[in-house]
């Protein structure tokens, strides 16, 4: 089975924590400020023989497989990115986790 590695900066974004008594529960508290994730944009991939070098066996990734493509998407690097906006045999397509 061959896989493909998601390449693709990784951008860290801060949570700010709110004390528990700062809470109320009428009021929304801000956690994160708008578009503080990014999207990935314009994903890269590797060939499957160098995925094979840089990835674990069992890491785990979010598969695709057309007819004339395949795709693997890196779970962990979408812990840090959350969405994926990729062209996938001709079609948009969103990767979300």
């Amino acid at each position: 089975m061959s896989r493909r590695l998601l390449v693709a900066s990784v951008l860290a974004a801060a949570i700010v924590s709110i004390p528990a008594a700062a809470q109320q529960p009428d009021r929304i508290e801000v956690v994160l400020p708008r578009d503080a994730i990014p999207a990935i944009d314009a994903p890269e991939f590797d060939p499957a023989a160098r995925a094979n070098r840089v990835m674990a066996d069992d890491e785990l990734v979010i598969g695709i497989v057309g007819e004339h493509e395949q795709r693997a998407y890196s779970t962990w690097q979408l812990d840090r990115h959350e969405i994926v906006n990729d062209t996938f045999e001709g079609r948009p397509i969103a990767v979300t986790w």
